[in-house]
């Protein structure tokens, strides 16, 4: 498989639907240096899945050095095509899958779209199947990389929306992942957390708004405001005070 020509194809097609004053402004949402061609994302999401009917027959290794070799070009449109690929496969996906989307969370991730992109999907999605791997998150918790440590908790996520499937199990994690990472100074990171707790009350108001309340002397307002989002007006109230 030639990934250089296929890698080639891709950017000449995200080339012609690109909008400079889209690019220009794209760049504004980031506080990073970001490298985009300027596709919008809906024009990039047709061009994804134009491309993965042309590869989606080869086997899930070969799909995921594609993405690999995608995720290296440091584009965002590239990379966002790659996560897009991978989530694709997600019947094919086993727990040793882990690994490779841990090492491409540390080597390639480098803005909260692709953190967020790949954690609520492809990652979220693996340790839905694979609940023991949550246990694996804590360790990300105490990375300097702070895009690791936001993927501890928005890669629980997608299984904390997931009403009737260990529910339990995915509760207990959430809540641990926000103490860990209760005193973490990066806003993304408390926004990160404070969302999964946002998400989690969906199901589960009472005992988060109890996390809430019992920690606030502690927890930062931004992570707070976020976790508090959707509640009855009257708690928004009490939690703030």
């Amino acid at each position: 498989m030639h990934y250089q020509e296929i890698i080639r194809q891709i950017k000449k097609d995200l080339e012609k639907n690109k909008d400079l004053a889209y690019k220009k402004g794209s760049m504004s949402f980031f506080k990073e240096k970001i490298k985009p061609i300027g596709t919008r994302a809906k024009d990039t999401r047709k061009i994804a899945n134009s491309y993965f009917q042309k590869i989606k027959h080869l086997p899930k290794l070969e799909i995921f050095s594609l993405c690999e070799t995608l995720l290296e070009t440091g584009f965002m449109e590239l990379g966002s095509i790659a996560l897009s690929f991978t989530f694709k496969l997600k019947k094919q996906f086993k727990k040793t899958d882990f690994k490779t989307f841990e090492k491409w969370l540390k080597k390639f991730v480098k803005n909260w779209a692709h953190c967020d992109d790949f954690c609520t999907h492809s990652v979220g999605y693996l340790i839905c199947q694979y609940p023991e791997l949550a246990s694996e998150l804590e360790k990300w918790t105490r990375s300097p990389n702070r895009w690791l440590r936001r993927a501890a908790a928005v890669s629980l996520i997608y299984p904390v929306r997931q009403k009737e499937k260990n529910q339990a199990v995915f509760l207990q994690k959430s809540l641990k992942i926000a103490r860990l990472l209760l005193k973490d100074r990066d806003d993304l990171v408390q926004k990160g957390y404070g969302w999964l707790l946002k998400e989690a009350a969906n199901h589960h108001q009472k005992q988060i708004f109890t996390f809430v309340l019992n920690k606030k002397a502690i927890l930062p307002r931004t992570a707070l405001r976020y976790a508090i989002e959707k509640m009855p007006e009257k708690l928004k109230r009490k939690a703030m005070e």
